[in-house]
């Protein structure tokens, strides 16, 4: 397949210089009007097409539908803090392809800034906006993709463990997301105490959690949530919820990686 374009290339090249060689040793205009006329149609149309195609499938025809390329598999995971979307101009049956560029946060307390081209669904354009948190497969050289192949207890643990390295997650509270029971809680009260300096909203959050056995108890702590979550832990609301029986003064709040 890489090789097709240069064929084309090398074809047309010689059909132009027929055409232009036959043109010149005539006396007047039609001359230019013979057989080889087909040199030029070649490099303007199919040459670029054969370009086009052959970088298609060369570079990532997976990155244009979705999927995750074969360079990026298994690759580590990072939450990704959109800070600049921008049409690259193609389009995939009316998608639109992206330069997505992130600030990427790891589990091992690295931030660097990285670059996702992919095509996105047109419903799912607002999941891209700036300020939009989300899951990232990275390379060393800054290309990162979408972690769309990663199931959704791998991209909890991401998140988890970049929250560790952040300190927003303390050791103790991953201890309950890895080991805890997981139930449910209502949200008693939610009281916005301040910003943390990367954007997130520090808040007061009052719960009444329910134990396996159906009883409940209530626990009011401290907590740093993204923007994107704020809608998720409104008064009167239920969410998911884990914690370690042994220890019910200490409450992890499972909100949607996504909104």
């Amino acid at each position: 397949m890489k090789a097709l374009p240069w064929l084309g290339l090398t074809v047309g090249l010689g059909l132009t210089a027929a055409w232009v060689a036959g043109g010149l040793s005539g006396d007047d205009v039609s001359a230019w009007l013979n057989g080889w006329l087909v040199g030029p149609f070649v490099l303007v149309f199919a040459v670029p097409t054969l370009f086009s195609t052959s970088r298609l499938f060369a570079g990532g025809f997976a990155a244009l539908t979705g999927g995750v390329p074969k360079e990026f598999r298994d690759a580590p995971i990072g939450m990704g803090t959109v800070v600049g979307v921008a049409r690259t101009g193609l389009t995939v049956n009316d998608q639109p392809q992206l330069d997505i560029r992130f600030q990427v946060d790891t589990a091992d307390g690295r931030t660097f800034p990285a670059t996702a081209r992919q095509v996105v669904d047109i419903t799912e354009l607002s999941l891209v906006q700036p300020g939009a948190i989300l899951p990232v497969r990275y390379l060393s050289d800054g290309r990162a993709v979408l972690a769309t192949d990663a199931p959704p207890h791998e991209l909890q643990a991401a998140l988890d463990r970049v929250h560790v390295a952040k300190g927003i997650l303390t050791p103790h509270q991953l201890r309950i997301t890895e080991e805890g029971v997981e139930t449910s809680a209502v949200v008693l009260d939610m009281v916005p105490t301040g910003q943390t300096p990367d954007g997130r909203t520090a808040l007061r959050l009052s719960l009444r959690v329910t134990r396996p056995d159906g009883t409940t108890f209530d626990v009011t702590q401290e907590k740093k949530l993204p923007p994107m979550s704020i809608p998720q832990v409104q008064r009167g609301m239920v969410v998911k919820a884990m914690y370690l029986p042994e220890d019910e003064s200490d409450v992890a709040v499972l909100t949607k990686l996504l909104p």
